[in-house]
């Protein structure tokens, strides 16, 4: 299983301190796993009771939003860019 690139934007980028990560896993819930592993103090932001994927985060596989294909069940390959971000708003 070869890592995988993962792009972390807004307050999800801040509190990692970093913005970009490097994961194993071949789903975005294995992916997301590893990444609370990592940095624990991202589960409150991206997780609501357990391990719901809180409804306000994004998570895009190429460009499309995982919604739109198998949830966090969607397979993700080392060649596909995956970004987590939280809603953006401007004013």
């Amino acid at each position: 299983m070869a890592a995988k690139k993962v792009r972390l934007f807004a307050n999800i980028r801040e509190k990692a301190g970093t913005s970009e990560v490097e994961v194993n896993g071949d789903t975005v819930s294995e992916i997301l796993d590893e990444i609370i592993t990592k940095y624990p103090n991202l589960e409150e932001l991206i997780f609501e009771d357990g391990k719901k994927l809180r409804g306000y985060i994004n998570i895009l596989i190429n460009g499309e939003n995982v919604q739109h294909l198998e949830g966090t069940d969607s397979a993700i390959t080392e060649k596909d860019e995956v970004a987590i971000f939280p809603p953006v708003s401007g004013g």
